[in-house]
């Protein structure tokens, strides 16, 4: 529940997160005069072209809110975060909150416990096999020993990106911002529906799903962070597909939802979901991943098989940088989404085959390991700032 979450786009990190920790505060400051925002890391270098103010401003609606985009070094122990400071009107500070972005919208704050819902013992992947293997259970069943209400909560996640690929298709003008670029996803849509070689019309039904979700992503519509809303178009556009073009029941499709899933949570507990932390590795990279799980689930491959395809699919995007240009998630944001969903499918059949010919010596567990470590390593202006990379060359 703490990694599937609604809300509006583009950035889970720069909208969503910041919006549920400005509720949050007000929940708990009930005589406020007015407010002052400080934003810092990726919030304030990328924040205007995230909506990251307007927000903030919308969530503090009537109450007088100051949002300044700071330049100086983010000095607390997260790379990217907020001071939330709070007046009485006196101007005397009545309460101040250090907020980090973690990513896929969630937060942690010093000043006060957020209940981000850790329900499960199990610290990584080797650990889930394990219970799973003792237990004789699939992997669905493992989320349902310990979230037992999940369907009920999956079945709204699931028609939020339904909706979200439907309104996108249907859905015509500009994406907001200074790039002006035209939603493509109904055009897209239109082609696949008159080609005539099948293996063509499939994958790029497929891609124009996943340009649809990330468009209404782009357009700060509900979306679902999977596992973030930079990448909410992956698992979006296979939900589409395989409940509109598949026929696979609602019931089928949200317990792949649950086994995609525990494989962000093995990345977002050990490594980042965070772009402005790991690079788009730790979104796109992830999305794919957990995209992988879904189709191997909805296949009927084992658990070892399934894991094999989540290693594959993020292994392959190690070392993605994260660049948007202008700070948009447009470019190559929407883009990657339509690409990663096909190698979803790719990891799918070559861990359903490959699994058959050899044992797999990488683990999901040592890639993530590798994943964090890469993360680290990737420079600063290729993290989610726009000040390197594809964000540098392509001037707007």
């Amino acid at each position: 529940k703490e990694l599937y979450k609604i809300g509006p786009g583009p950035s889970s990190s720069h909208t969503l997160a910041p919006y549920r920790a400005c509720m949050l505060y007000l929940e708990n400051h009930k005589h406020i005069d007015h407010i002052v925002i400080n934003l810092y890391g990726s919030l304030s270098m990328t924040g205007k072209g995230h909506y990251t103010d307007y927000i903030i401003k919308k969530a503090f609606d009537s109450i007088k809110c100051d949002v300044v985009f700071e330049t100086d070094d983010w000095d607390e122990s997260f790379c990217n975060g907020f001071y939330i400071n709070g007046f009485d009107i006196d101007n005397k500070l009545i309460d101040k909150w250090t907020i980090f972005s973690v990513g896929g919208g969630s937060i942690e704050i010093l000043e006060y416990s957020v209940d981000n819902h850790d329900v499960y013992k199990e610290q990584n992947m080797n650990e889930v096999l394990k219970y799973c293997e003792d237990n004789k259970c699939t992997l669905y069943d493992y989320v349902k020993v310990n979230e037992h209400d999940i369907d009920s909560y999956l079945n709204n996640v699931l028609t939020t990106m339904l909706e979200s690929v439907d309104k996108g298709l249907n859905t015509k003008g500009l994406l907001p911002g200074k790039l002006k670029v035209e939603r493509c996803a109904k055009s897209l849509y239109l082609k696949a529906k008159n080609i005539e070689d099948e293996n063509e019309k499939i994958k790029l039904l497929q891609m124009a799903y996943a340009y649809a979700a990330s468009e209404e992503n782009a357009c700060l519509n509900n979306v679902v962070t999977a596992p973030t809303l930079g990448a909410c178009g992956v698992i979006a556009s296979i939900m589409y597909y395989s409940y509109f073009d598949l026929k696979i029941s609602r019931k089928k499709l949200i317990e792949a939802l649950a086994v995609g899933g525990i494989f962000g949570n093995v990345v977002k507990q050990n490594a980042t979901i965070s772009g402005a932390c790991g690079g788009c590795q730790a979104e796109i990279g992830v999305a794919c991943a957990m995209g992988a799980g879904c189709i191997s689930y909805l296949n009927d491959l084992n658990n070892d098989q399934i894991e094999y395809a989540c290693e594959i699919a993020i292994e392959h995007h190690l070392g993605l940088t994260c660049d948007p240009v202008g700070g948009y998630v447009i470019i190559p944001c929407i883009e990657r989404n339509a690409v990663a969903t096909l190698r979803s499918y790719d990891s799918m059949l070559l861990a359903k085959y490959m699994s058959n010919i050899k044992q797999n010596l990488v683990s999901f567990d040592t890639v993530v390991k590798t994943m964090s470590y890469t993360g680290k390593k990737i420079a600063i202006e290729l993290k989610e700032t726009s000040l390197g990379g594809l964000a540098r060359e392509v001037v707007i």
